[in-house]
């Protein structure tokens, strides 16, 4: 039995169920589209993140350096 942390007790057969009902709400053409898009959205999304940790970590060091040259 397939279990992901976030869903629960999830299985198999619910996944395919799930996976059968999107299927027939997008069509088998749009869902390239879609699963693109989120794609895209994830890319953004982990660039940001590390933007975010590269500017945390020049602050840091230019802290640091800034206390070494008190010293």
């Amino acid at each position: 039995m397939l279990q992901l942390m976030f869903l629960g007790g999830i299985g198999l057969q619910e996944i395919l169920i799930i996976a059968f009902i999107v299927l027939l709400l997008f069509g088998g053409k749009k869902i390239p589209e879609l699963m693109k898009g989120l794609g895209k959205g994830v890319r953004s999304f982990k660039d940001g993140v590390n933007s975010i940790e590269e500017e945390t970590k020049k602050e840091l060091e230019s802290s640091e350096s800034t206390q070494q040259k008190e010293k």
